[in-house]
């Protein structure tokens, strides 16, 4: 299937309030500039570090992906 790590990590949204996946996917939908097509590391790790509000945490970045890259990649 080719998902994209921005539909994937929306599978997210709607958990616990004080789940850290569940704040950076809703983060993640908020921000209309999130690149939603993208798949690759470097170019979402480089918009999370240099673009991406304070919820995307690069280190929850990191976690998400490992889980998009074991299902999807």
């Amino acid at each position: 299937m080719d998902r994209s790590f921005y539909q994937f990590v929306l599978t997210y949204r709607g958990g616990e309030k004080n789940d850290p996946y569940s704040v950076f996917a809703e983060t993640m939908f908020n921000d209309q500039s999130f690149p939603k097509y993208e798949r690759s590391f470097d170019a979402l790790s480089r918009y999370i570090e240099e673009k991406a509000d304070s919820q995307m945490s690069s280190v929850l970045f990191d976690e998400l992906y490992r889980h998009f890259e074991d299902r999807f990649l």
